[in-house]
């Protein structure tokens, strides 16, 4: 899927096979190397990770094949308070500049929110950059894939940003 917006509009494909799952890319204005990168940093990934409306803290990852991470979202406003939650998983594949596969699974007790997703990341040297697509599947009941596909586009949109700088 190629985005010819250079960065500008991400794209997103409907799974209709599997209702608990979503796809979204983007192209992005630096190197695969370079956004492969954010995605390992903890420091980056507490900037561009949380949606619009919450902050993240990355309390510990560990970037190697096996390795952990964990962190928090919380909501900067009152209407969000209640949606800030922690995560963590493990990663799977690190490919460098390629691929990344993690697991994910959110720390709450609520039924409708546990499960392990797991999140597929690709990276392709495009001529305006890098195509980043994201696949995540298994997204829990009580997460509505339009609304994680609008939270990746969100990210996507703090990574470009976050990253299109360093140019």
């Amino acid at each position: 899927m190629t985005n010819d917006n250079s960065g500008s509009e991400p794209t997103t494909n409907s799974d209709q096979n599997d209702s608990r799952s979503m796809t979204v890319s983007r192209v992005i204005e630096a190197s695969p190397e370079r956004v492969y990168e954010a995605f390992l940093d903890p420091d980056e990934l507490a900037q561009w990770l949380p949606p619009t409306g919450f902050s993240a803290q990355v309390h510990h990852l560990e970037p190697e094949e096996g390795g952990t991470f964990r962190a928090t979202f919380t909501g900067e406003t009152e209407a969000l308070a209640d949606q800030g939650h922690s995560f963590g998983g493990t990663y799977r594949e690190l490919s460098p500049g390629e691929r990344i596969v993690y697991t994910e699974s959110f720390e709450t007790d609520e039924p409708s929110m546990a499960g392990e997703m797991t999140v597929s990341v690709t990276f392709e040297d495009v001529p305006d950059g890098t195509e980043i697509t994201v696949r995540q599947e298994g997204i829990p009941e009580a997460i509505p894939p339009s609304d994680a596909n609008a939270g990746w586009n969100d990210s996507l949109g703090n990574l470009a940003a976050l990253v299109e700088e360093d140019r």
